[in-house]
């Protein structure tokens, strides 16, 4: 049996060890024996207010801290064939949702506009013809960056009812871009800043990171800065994390532990800006757009993926293709996707069933780590049992002063925000632990 660390022992070691944003990650994921039929999963599902996930896996280059599902080794004709793949996915996926609603739509990656234009295009018909999503009248979330930032791509993403666009930064300093291995220049940076602005984007994303190779308080913030020029509805502050099989994972550095400081100086000067902290690494500008489009709701509503390297999920089950962060390993597993049979896309067979434990803890996660909390009322309707006494361990959030119990909702204090990652590993089964770390990392 592997041992359950205290929350105490945890506290202990660095507060970067790993994202924590969903749960379980991809690692805890096996093959599914026999598979599962998507149109019977899916049949007991609420399907009112469902998210639907595009997946690009392509980049114009390998950032050293990145290990998502992304390649950079492509030509036209194999990302044609990608695409193709994923209409050929969501005909039969469509036809095992039946009577669905899409309450939001995101496109990730990987780089979606690194598409070529009638690449992009072919995507948003997929999702609107194909899977019958109203792009007019819900949310719509589109990942770039500034080197695939250009004004016809915008402009088709606009005229679509695309009204989040996000771009990865992470610093407006030259030399911590090159020290990561991505060629931006900050002059680039602002012209594609500039661009998306001009195409009138309700929201706008900044992505920032710290803990970078040669970064200093002082030029963290002064990225900051110069992304507050833009006046982003949005901000996420992304600490560095090194992790196995990327570029910096690969070096031999020191990491020194800067980040804390960079956190706190950073939350600082967001918060006296007028920005609102969402959780650790959101903060929403005053000036953001209220949500008056349809709402969804992460701890109780589905996912619906398309793309290799996409997840969806049920309330049951979570699934997706094989995971994989070598280039290698990845082109291996996109070119098994792109010769999947049209009959295998019709069920589910890798990924993870969550007993009753998982989707009370998933619940809890994805709660507690945003700014709503945890609220007891809640989470008493949707299981039926009190979550202190499902988990007593929870009092030791209050106890060490990293939550506080207000009106019945547990929230983190601005202590355990910061501490948000090491919190959200506490939380993880022993099941999830356990295959987490059996995990074959390729």
């Amino acid at each position: 049996m592997t041992h359950r660390p205290s929350l105490q022992e945890m506290l202990q070691k660095s507060s970067y060890q790993a994202y924590v944003y969903s749960y379980p990650h991809k690692t805890a994921y096996r093959s599914i024996n026999p598979p599962i039929s998507l149109e019977k999963l899916w049949s007991e599902e609420n399907r009112k207010a469902l998210f639907l996930y595009i997946h690009i896996p392509f980049c114009e280059m390998r950032c050293g801290f990145c290990n998502l599902f992304t390649t950079v080794k492509t030509d036209s004709d194999f990302v044609t064939q990608y695409i193709n793949t994923v209409r050929r996915q969501a005909n039969r996926v469509k036809s095992a949702l039946g009577d669905a609603t899409f309450a939001r739509f995101a496109i990730g990656g990987g780089t979606p506009t690194q598409l070529p234009l009638h690449g992009l295009e072919a995507i948003l018909d997929i999702a609107e013809e194909t899977m019958e999503a109203k792009l007019q009248d819900i949310p719509i979330s589109v990942e770039m960056s500034p080197e695939t930032v250009d004004i016809n791509k915008l402009t088709l993403l606009r005229d679509r009812g695309v009204d989040r666009a996000s771009i990865g930064v992470q610093s407006f300093i030259d030399a911590e871009v090159l020290a990561i291995h991505r060629r931006q220049s900050a002059s680039q940076v602002d012209t594609a800043l500039t661009l998306m602005r001009e195409a009138g984007f309700p929201t706008i994303n900044i992505d920032l990171m710290y803990g970078l190779p040669g970064q200093t308080v002082d030029s963290w913030l002064q990225s900051i800065r110069a992304a507050l020029r833009f006046q982003p509805e949005e901000i996420y502050l992304y600490p560095l994390y090194v992790r196995p099989l990327t570029g910096l994972g690969k070096s031999d550095r020191e990491w020194d532990d800067s980040r804390i400081a960079c956190y706190r100086e950073g939350r600082s000067l967001l918060l006296s800006e007028g920005y609102t902290q969402v959780s650790m690494r959101m903060f929403r500008a005053n000036h953001a757009p209220e949500a008056s489009r349809p709402v969804y709701c992460c701890q109780a509503d589905g996912m619906v993926g398309l793309g290799c390297g996409a997840r969806s999920y049920t309330d049951s089950l979570h699934y997706s293709c094989h995971y994989a962060v070598s280039d290698q390993e990845v082109r291996h597993i996109l070119e098994a996707f792109i010769n999947t049979p049209d009959e295998a896309f019709d069920s589910a067979n890798y990924g993870f069933q969550l007993d009753a434990e998982d989707r009370r803890r998933r619940y809890i996660l994805l709660s507690l780590l945003s700014d709503e909390g945890l609220n007891q009322v809640n989470y008493c309707d949707r299981f039926g049992t009190d979550a202190f006494i499902d988990f007593p361990e929870l009092s030791e959030l209050i106890q060490l002063n990293l939550a506080s119990l207000n009106n019945h909702t547990l929230v983190l204090t601005q202590a355990g925000i910061e501490r948000s990652d090491t919190i959200g590993s506490w939380l993880f089964s022993d099941k999830v632990r356990q295959l987490m770390q059996a995990y074959n990392l390729k």
